[in-house]
């Protein structure tokens, strides 16, 4: 089980820089959430003006019910905000540096800064009025 564990989380972070390889590449319109590590985190902050992400959790029910919400906002916000997904179990430093205490949190970030942040599990209006206080 841990080996299996191990096995994907190596698929998972080579299918990451797979996705910002391509993105650099084609500069292509991001219609989807992607998921970020510790690693690639500053680089995808930076590279994009507005980048709203998901602190989230696997085991975390509010999480599951935002996510297909941050997945239409992925869509509907195509080519002018960038989401991201955080795994707070797997990226524990970087929820703690932005001082993650509670899940869902939303941070959105202007040009590599954070500028916004929402606690927990809010309706589509919400998000979406954060989103454009920004844009």
């Amino acid at each position: 089980m841990v080996e299996e564990d191990r096995e994907l989380e190596r698929l998972k972070q080579k299918k990451i820089k797979e996705l910002l390889s391509r993105a650099e590449k084609r500069e292509e319109v991001l219609d989807k959430p992607i998921p970020v590590d510790e690693e690639k985190f500053k680089e995808l902050i930076t590279k994009y003006p507005l980048v709203l992400v998901d602190f989230w959790a696997s085991w975390c029910g509010p999480c599951m019910m935002i996510a297909p919400i941050i997945e239409e906002l992925a869509k509907e916000y195509a080519g002018k905000v960038v989401f991201a997904k955080v795994d707070v179990d797997r990226n524990r430093r970087l929820a703690m540096r932005f001082g993650i205490m509670s899940i869902p949190t939303l941070i959105l970030f202007k040009n590599g800064e954070p500028v916004d942040m929402m606690i927990g599990a809010q309706p589509k209006p919400m998000i979406e009025q954060m989103i454009r206080r920004h844009l």
